[in-house]
């Protein structure tokens, strides 16, 4: 019985999320006012270096992103700037990594902490609240040579984004940041588990002749393909397009 009831208080607890986000979604990629994306920084790390990079962060450091996705939906006539983004400053403890696993369950757990650490830190925050959240752990080039997996809960408005404490990466990690945003408003991956976008959803030029080499990303497919079999990493957002699928997703008018 009581593990019954335990099952029941899970479901109940899935069903108000999961009506929750279809809320969420719906106003989010209405479209009719920007969208406030606020951003916060996390020493991934707790190195010295990592500090002196977060303290050297602005609003600016972002304007990319801001930039980026308004010219983009502008390409798909929406008349106002869909996005405004603003550095919140720094926060002294994190969210909750995603398990490393493949576990159902325990990313549903995770999820639900996630969303549980989210509402907590918006109570007690005297800041101006976003309607996306968007958390960037920064990690020390010397010592971090790779990054675990970003996250951004599809409908839920939040976001974890690993990245890299170096000048150098300014245009790869807001790469990242766009992509996870994407994925808070509904848009989902488009590529395969050998990170190869898929065509003709993950591409930039899905019907350009010759197809390749493609000269830009599309932002879910997340690489430029060289061939078939060969992609690279966009060095900035100046080389990513949001293509017509993935505009689908977050309510862009397609003609």
């Amino acid at each position: 019985m009581r593990k019954n009831l335990r099952y029941l208080i899970l479901l109940l607890i899935l069903l108000f999320v999961a009506v929750n986000e279809a809320l969420n979604k719906t106003r989010s990629t209405s479209w009719e006012n920007p969208l406030w994306v606020r951003i916060y920084a996390i020493n991934g790390d707790g190195r010295e270096a990592t500090d002196s990079y977060i303290d050297s962060l602005t609003t600016r450091s972002f304007e990319m992103t801001e930039k980026f996705v308004n010219r983009e939906a502008g390409r798909y006539g929406i008349r106002i700037d869909a996005i405004d983004v603003a550095y919140n400053g720094r926060l002294q403890s994190g969210p909750p990594q995603p398990p490393s696993g493949q576990s159902l369950l325990k990313n549903i757990w995770w999820s639900l902490k996630f969303r549980a650490w989210a509402t907590y830190r918006g109570w007690q925050s005297d800041s101006e609240a976003g309607d996306v959240e968007l958390f960037v752990n920064y990690y020390d080039t010397e010592t971090a040579q790779s990054l675990r997996h970003s996250v951004g809960l599809q409908g839920g408005l939040i976001g974890i984004i690993n990245a890299f404490a170096d000048i150098s990466y300014n245009g790869s990690n807001q790469v990242v940041i766009a992509h996870e945003l994407m994925h808070t408003l509904g848009a989902s991956d488009k590529y395969t588990l050998e990170n190869l976008p898929i065509h003709p959803q993950g591409y930039a030029e899905p019907y350009r002749n010759p197809l390749y080499p493609q000269q830009k990303a599309e932002i879910m497919g997340g690489r430029i393909p060289l061939s078939a079999q060969v992609s690279k990493m966009p060095e900035s957002l100046n080389q990513v397009v949001i293509g017509s699928y993935t505009a689908a997703e977050i309510n862009w008018p397609i003609e």
